[in-house]
Order: C-alpha cells, then sequence, then structure tokens
C-alpha cells in the first residue's frame, strides 16, 4: 500500500495508535516492532478493542478486510506523517537541545495558544515514533505547529526535519548529554546542528540563544535570525530573583516584568525563548506574561513541592552533567538553613561516565550541605565521602529514617534512576 493509499484512510479515521493498551474505537493501529515485541501478533487484538484498520508487515497476521500490508511499519508510520505534515502551510517550530527543550516547548506552546490554534508534542513524544504520532494529531485547524525533537546520536535530528520539514527551529544549548551516542561535546554540537543545517538549507528561520558564543558561530549561515539573551539581542531580559521561582526582567524588546512558576536561573534561558517568539509572531506582550506567569511545570520537571516540614524540587525527569551542574549551582545559592542533595546517576556517557560523576562530586564538594545522598551507577565506584544507595528506594528509605524537618530537598537524576520514588518516603 502507498502512502497516498493510506492516507485517504486516515483522512476517514484521523487518530494512530502504536499501543493496543491505548486504542479507541475507531482508532487506526500501527504494528510496530521492537527488540522484545512484535506489533503485528497484536493486530487481532487491536481490531477485537476497536481499531478499524491495523498497518502489518507480515502476511501472517493479516485478516481480511481489516488490516493492510505495507514493506515496513515504521517506515510507512513516518511517511503518512511527512505527507500529512506538507498539506500545511503554517509555521512549524522545531526544537530540539541537551537541556531544557521540554519546558522550552510547553512554555512556546502556552504563548502562542493565547493567539492562535496551536499543536504541539505531548509530553516528551520526542523520538522516531513519537515525532510522526505528534504530527498525526495536528487538525486541519491549526494555525502553529510545536514539534520538540530529542536524539542521542548522529544523523536523528535530520531525519526528524525530513518528516517534519520546520519552517523555524530553536535548539536551548549543546551540553554534555548523550555522549556515548554522539562520541562527545562536538558531536553532540554536530548533532543538534542539524536542525540549523535545515533551516539554512531551506531558508527557515532560527530563534538563537545570542549568550552561547558557540550557537552564534553554528547558526551563521541562516539568513533570518531573531535573537535572545542577557545581552546584544533582540529580547534582552535578565535574573531579577531566582529563590526559589524565577523571576526576568527585561530591558529590550519586551515591556513588562514575568514572575514565574519555574524553579531556578537555569530556566532563564527557556522563558526568554518563548518571550522571543511570542514576540516574533505577534503575540501581544500581556498574554505573553499571562501565559508565562501561569505556566506550572509537571512530570518531575523543576518542580516544588511541600512535604510537611520540608520543601522539595523534583526535577527527576532527565539529568546530564551540564544540567546537574546548572541544578546544584542553583540549589546551592538558595537561602535555606538545611540543604539535602539526593541524587541520581547520569546515563549514557560511554567512556566519559566515571570522569563525568567524579567531576559532579567535585561540584558537590564546593559547598557545605546537611547531607548528600548519591544513587546508583559510577556514583557507586567514585570516590567521594557522600552515602550510597543502589536505588532510590534505598534513598528514600535511609532518609525517612532521618526524620527530617524545615530542610530544603533536590532530587535529580537520569530517567533510568527513577528518583522521583525517593518522595514515597518523605
Amino acid at each position: 500500500m502507498n502512502t497516498e493509499a493510506l492516507y485517504k484512510i486516515y483522512l476517514q479515521y484521523p487518530s494512530v495508535q502504536t499501543d493496543t493498551r491505548k486504542l479507541k474505537s475507531g482508532d487506526i493501529f500501527f504494528a510496530l516492532k521492537g527488540p522484545n515485541f512484535n506489533g503485528n501478533a497484536f493486530a487481532q487484538q487491536a481490531i477485537n478493542a476497536g481499531a478499524e484498520y491495523a498497518i502489518i508487515d507480515e502476511e501472517a497476521y493479516a485478516i481480511p478486510g481489516k488490516t493492510f500490508l505495507v514493506d515496513d511499519v515504521l517506515s510507512s508510520l513516518q511517511q503518512l506523517a511527512r505527507h500529512h505534515r506538507h498539506q500545511f502551510k503554517i509555521p512549524f517550530i522545531g526544537i530540539t537541545g541537551s537541556n531544557g527543550k521540554t519546558t522550552t516547548k510547553e512554555l512556546i506552546h502556552a504563548v502562542l495558544s493565547t493567539t492562535y490554534n496551536t499543536y504541539t508534542t505531548e509530553g516528551n513524544l520526542n523520538n522516531h515514533i513519537g515525532v510522526p504520532l505528534t504530527l498525526l494529531k495536528i487538525k486541519p485547524d491549526a494555525e502553529f505547529a510545536v514539534i520538540e525533537m530529542g536524539a542521542n546520536h548522529l544523523g536523528e535530528i535530520a531525519s526528524y526535519c525530513t518528516i517534519a520539514s520546520p519552517t523555524h527551529g530553536l535548539i536551548t544549548n549543546c551540553g554534555k548529554a548523550h555522549l556515548e551516542g554522539f562520541g562527545g561535546e562536538e558531536g553532540v554540537k554536530k548533532g543538534k546542528g542539524e536542525l540549523y543545517d535545515y533551516l539554512q538549507k531551506y531558508k527557515g528561520t532560527a530563534f538563537v540563544m545570542w549568550d552561547y558564543e558557540y550557537l552564534q558561530q553554528m547558526s551563521s549561515p541562516i539568513s533570518t535570525i531573531y535573537t535572545y539573551g542577557t545581552k546584544d539581542a533582540d529580547i534582552i531580559g535578565r535574573t531579577m530573583e531566582s529563590d526559589p521561582f524565577l523571576k526576568v526582567h527585561f530591558s529590550k524588546g519586551f515591556h513588562a516584568d514575568i514572575s514565574t512558576a519555574l524553579v531556578g536561573n537555569y530556566n532563564l534561558p527557556n522563558v526568554l525563548a518563548a518571550v522571543a517568539v511570542g514576540k516574533f509572531f505577534n503575540v501581544p506582550e500581556d498574554k505573553i506574561q499571562k501565559a508565562i506567569s501561569q505556566y506550572a511545570p509537571t512530570n518531575s520537571r523543576s518542580q516544588l513541592l511541600q512535604k510537611g516540614s520540608n520543601k522539595i524540587i523534583l526535577d527527576a525527569y532527565n539529568a546530564n552533567p551540564s544540567s546537574m551542574k546548572s541544578a546544584i549551582e542553583n540549589f546551592s545559592k538558595t537561602h535555606a538553613a538545611k540543604k539535602v542533595l539526593v541524587l541520581g546517576a547520569m546515563a549514557e556517557l560511554g567512556t566519559e561516565s566515571m570522569a563525568e560523576h567524579q567531576a559532579l562530586i567535585e561540584e558537590i564538594n564546593k559547598n557545605s550541605w546537611d547531607k548528600v545522598v548519591l544513587v546508583d551507577g559510577d556514583f557507586l565506584k567514585a570516590d567521594s565521602p557522600y552515602v550510597k544507595f543502589n536505588s532510590a528506594a534505598e534513598a528514600g528509605a535511609w532518609l525517612q529514617q532521618q526524620t527530617l524537618q524545615d530542610a530544603y530537598i533536590l532530587i535529580k537524576g537520569s530517567r533510568s534512576t527513577q528518583m522521583e520514588k525517593v518522595l514515597d518516603y518523605l
């Protein structure tokens, strides 16, 4: 079945699902394969659950009148999404980066949604499956689309650009994330820079954090650039306070201060990016201010929680050396008599992992803390005077025994360590 024929079916049943547990009546089920599963084997289950059709790539699982056989289900899903995207003549904003891309995406979506009918990536569905699924959820009434793109190896962002065809783009930063897949920091820049390469080739517009010289250099071939930062930019803003919530004062391009519910100075670039995109697309300033002020982080991203007499910064969705360092630096400046660090190991750092964990311990050593708890991975092998545990649950149980009172606690770690489980014990 070719893409055009599949698209005609999609227009009749414009709801796509890859997980039978989430199926609704009238969905089209794409039977994807993975290392430990074969979606083709669930085709009958999908039809029984109400799916209108199942797209399969193994003839043995065919169901007369209910399945369509393709060469490769994943490729068909991506080609369908690409075809659907090209039915729209609206701005598509691609967002990538080592840190902050989901928060930036959410802020930009909040700002644009005040004025335009805007679709965006749900959660962090930003991979080879999530990007096409996001595109296929865009309805004909769309005026804007904001697409998050994650990557852990070279060529990945380029592949997403061929599917999503961004007209505008934003790289939050290029830090020490996924070093194993990218082969080092220069590889990270090259990989994330594939978004800039696409914008240059197709005469798109880049929103650039002008404080970062490497982004200035990387974006220089792009003909249209709109800048934000703390100096020498189209939008200039600086931190007024961040203890704990960030408040931003603007001195150029925007004429109001913004108080946010975001914890930490490291969220400043995310706020500046959202303001820059809003201003570029003529969103009224009062709506930009209100949208950002009212945005509340969720999903373990810089959330401030209260448990008894203790305050907790939960930033446990993910972690890499760059974001860990920023979080620790910011937390060290917080005014609190009793500060506790609970840090989970960082993943996907390859041969640099041990050195990066040890470097982080040196960063921790620069300040005094009431307690420091390290969890899992190379934190267990690193040389440090701090208490260590194999799991977040073990760390939580130990903290529970400490009967903390009036403490300020930072919980952060890579997704694999599931550091949010510490909350169950506090």
